[in-house]
């Protein structure tokens, strides 16, 4: 279309996990929490609601911050609010990555960031993972020309300024972390700020808080959606200096965070109880999960995730096939198919019945095509 900028008319655009209608699948693809959240979360929207919505809400999300900063010792300062993570994460890259530069991130990750670049028309480089899903030393320096095993979206990325570098950390669509002493090295060693994706880190039993506190290049992005059940509400925050937050603020929308979602994020987090019952069944259920794969014949690394990345060690087995059987017996996973990596199924942790669902079925889709062979 005519009217529209060169690099938005040529991006392919980010592509959501499928959303059907409540009732018809069981959803296990988009690793949403399977559980209903914290009841004081329900109490907090209806409160709101009944004071009416004329008004406009805090700008900053106040009562979150205030919350937050209590549940992670810092300083109300230090907490930016946004509209989901994918806000934060939108900021982030308006702030730091402009036209003709570079964002860099690791390969597979989560795809959303480089569409994020693609729409600031950077540049995104994309350092491949090691096999054992460990990162390469490189990833941590400036940009040079023929990085070893690196995927480059564009040839030319190395020759542009690095203005932000990406790390999920638990990573998706294979739920591995990278331990905090390297992340501390690589954010010494890089020449821009280190955003440390940490969407699912209330799954993996360890964070990089203080990384942030000791280094003002280091900040943290989190989400409401994953471990406090909120993904249909659209909260996240970020934890950084408030040097850093103070010029975000700049670029935020006024209003990012509407009244209902600030109260209702703001009970979430002080219901810290729930939170902590609710992550005992995940994790239960993703050691079943990841158990029982492996079982079935699956290469599946530890996840410290509420999802697991799941592999067939038998090269005949189609990843694609098994999605498409689950699919039709109303089981949604996630089949994703990396380019110069290869494909698998993400399924996302749910509840008990749902695993013992999704494992039968695959299990039976294993054992007919088995026979069919013979």
């Amino acid at each position: 279309m005519k009217y529209v900028r060169p690099e938005i008319a040529a991006m392919g655009g980010y592509v959501p996990g499928e959303q059907p209608q409540e009732g018809q699948a069981v959803k296990m693809n988009t690793n949403e929490n399977p559980y209903r959240a914290s009841e004081k979360v329900f109490d907090a929207i209806r409160n709101v609601a009944a004071k009416g919505l004329s008004r406009y809400p805090n700008s900053l999300g106040e009562p979150f911050r205030e919350a937050a900063a209590k549940v992670y010792h810092v300083d109300p300062n230090w907490i930016l609010c946004g509209n989901g993570s994918d806000d934060i994460l939108t900021i982030l890259t308006r702030t730091f990555v402009g036209s003709g530069e570079l964002l860099r991130l690791p390969y597979p990750s989560y795809i959303l960031y480089k569409s994020l670049a693609e729409i600031q028309g950077a540049q995104s480089e994309e350092v491949r993972f090691n096999d054992d899903w460990t990162l390469p030393p490189y990833f941590g320096e400036s940009p040079r020309s023929n990085f070893p095993g690196s995927y480059y979206s564009n040839p030319d990325a190395q020759n542009h300024r690095l203005g932000l570098v990406y790390l999920p950390n638990p990573n998706s669509p294979s739920g591995t972390i990278i331990p905090q002493e390297q992340i501390a090295k690589m954010a010494d060693s890089l020449p821009c700020p280190l955003l440390i994706d940490e969407a699912y880190a209330d799954f993996a039993g360890s964070n990089c808080i203080d990384l942030v506190k000791n280094n003002p290049k280091i900040m943290i992005s989190r989400t409401m959606s994953k471990s406090y059940a909120l993904a249909g509400l659209r909260f996240g925050f970020l934890i950084a200096q408030p040097e850093m937050i103070e010029q975000l603020i700049k670029v935020k929308d006024s209003y990012n965070c509407d009244s209902l979602a600030i109260a209702a994020a703001t009970a979430a987090m002080n219901d810290q109880d729930w939170l902590l019952e609710n992550r005992k069944k995940l994790l239960a259920g993703r050691e079943k999960l990841t158990q029982k794969m492996r079982n079935l014949g699956f290469i599946v690394p530890d996840s410290f995730a509420n999802f697991t990345w799941n592999v067939h060690s038998n090269p005949n087995v189609s990843h694609k096939s098994i999605y498409d059987f689950l699919k039709q017996n109303k089981i949604l996973v996630r089949y994703m198919n990396y380019v110069h990596w290869g494909d698998g199924l993400r399924i996302s942790v749910g509840t008990d019945e749902q695993i013992d669902q999704c494992l039968n079925l695959i299990e039976f889709y294993l054992n007919q095509n088995e026979r069919s062979k013979k």
